[in-house]
């Protein structure tokens, strides 16, 4: 789709360059560059992951403050409006995180304060930023001018093992949940903690299909491997792994096996790249603290983009940066307005407009018109899941029990 859209005059990383003359510094163009933006404003990017919400609920000067933390101004962290707009962003997943061991002190309520930030922050920028629930609300906000803002949860303890919050946060907006995040929970496996489950339980397995029914994507960024397998074993919808890159590249917990890559033909689902040094760079993860630290860059992500672009296919592959979830950033790629840089790398090694479109976005919106069909599908067949954790699994629910999985 084709549309106007408001820029905002900045200079990212590769974006100008100067030649000296007789007189003064003129711009030398750089059509790699200018091709990556004219495509990023026929296409929208989506971004799978970006940690806003709790860059938010922790700024030092006023914590929880939406108003505090103005978008209007040149933030602390990696994201604000005008970043975004010289990033060409078009839609973005913002997280809604909240740490595992939140389930000490009610990882619902939590999860609820997190939602209630991230629907704040939409609402105060109403000229910039607009809520969306679909894949046609992502088309039409772009078409607008404006970024389709949707929200992810990040990490089923969120849900306290009840499928009656998993649809209550539906309903609040919540379009992915990640299974897992660093901590194992009662029902599935994480990749950064001792598997008890082989992947998912019973209830687990049912939660995805609660998912599948809702039209809520699955997202399995976090989960271990055996997770990964189950689920899509499971799922009738394609999947997606909002911020996880190729283990193959840089040997990570957290990033995505070859065996898992070669599934995604079948699912339909799709790996967004993320950012984080350490998933990206062999260097950087296996740094010792001895001499310089090494940086990872531009060449690092563009590495795993390849990667599972020849494993899984150019219909499987996207972009979800991490940015305000993460300390360090790539050289070349230190915030949410440096994407077109990205995308210029990209035309510099030969990538077509047409697979470059499907990398921005048109992949993430062909998964969540899929994960839409099915829902309407599996909704004419069968109601809301009444299934419990007891039932399936025989695990409690008080809260003694999930203080003890949170361990």
């Amino acid at each position: 789709m084709t549309r106007l859209r408001m820029i905002v005059p900045a200079v990212v990383a590769g974006v100008v360059l100067t030649v000296s003359t007789g007189f003064a510094q003129q711009p030398r163009p750089d059509p790699a560059l200018e091709r990556a933006l004219r495509i990023l404003e026929e296409t929208p990017l989506i971004d799978g992951h970006n940690d806003l919400p709790w860059a938010i609920r922790e700024y030092r000067a006023a914590p929880h403050d939406v108003r505090a933390y103005d978008l209007r101004t040149r933030t602390p962290g990696h994201t604000d409006l005008e970043r975004l707009r010289a990033g060409r962003v078009g839609a973005q997943f913002w997280s809604v995180y909240i740490p595992s061991e939140s389930v000490h002190e009610g990882a619902a309520r939590m999860q609820l304060e997190q939602i209630d930030i991230a629907r704040q922050v939409i609402a105060r920028y109403p000229d910039h930023l607009e809520l969306a629930l679909s894949a046609s609300d992502i088309e039409r906000i772009f078409g607008s001018g404006k970024i389709a803002s949707l929200i992810g949860i990040e990490g089923g303890h969120a849900i306290e093992n009840s499928l009656g919050a998993l649809r209550a946060f539906y309903d609040l907006g919540v379009r992915y949940m990640t299974l897992t995040h660093s901590l194992t929970t009662d029902w599935a496996d994480a990749a950064t903690d001792t598997p008890r489950h082989g992947g998912l339980t019973p209830f687990g397995k049912e939660v995805v299909r609660e998912m599948n029914r809702l039209g809520m994507l699955v997202d399995l960024s976090h989960v271990a491997p055996a997770t990964m397998h189950a689920a899509l074993d499971v799922s009738e919808a394609p999947v997606i792994f909002s911020h996880s890159s190729a283990r193959a590249v840089t040997d990570h917990v957290r990033n995505v096996p070859d065996d898992v890559l070669r599934r995604m033909p079948e699912n339909g689902g799709i790996v967004m790249v993320t950012f984080v040094p350490a998933f990206v760079s062999e260097a950087v993860r296996t740094h010792t603290g001895d001499g310089p630290a090494p940086r990872a860059t531009i060449a690092d992500v563009v590495a795993h983009i390849e990667h599972i672009r020849n494993v899984a296919g150019i219909d499987h592959v996207g972009i979800g940066g991490d940015f305000d979830g993460i300390s360090s950033t790539p050289d070349g790629l230190e915030d949410v307005s440096t994407y077109p840089a990205l995308f210029a790398e990209l035309v510099r090694r030969g990538w077509s407009d047409d697979d470059l479109r499907k990398l921005a976005g048109e992949n993430l919106l062909r998964v969540f018109r899929e994960a839409e069909a099915t829902a309407r599908r599996i909704q004419r067949e069968r109601g809301p899941s009444l299934a419990t954790i007891e039932e399936l699994d025989g695990v409690k629910t008080s809260s003694s029990a999930l203080r003890t999985t949170a361990r």
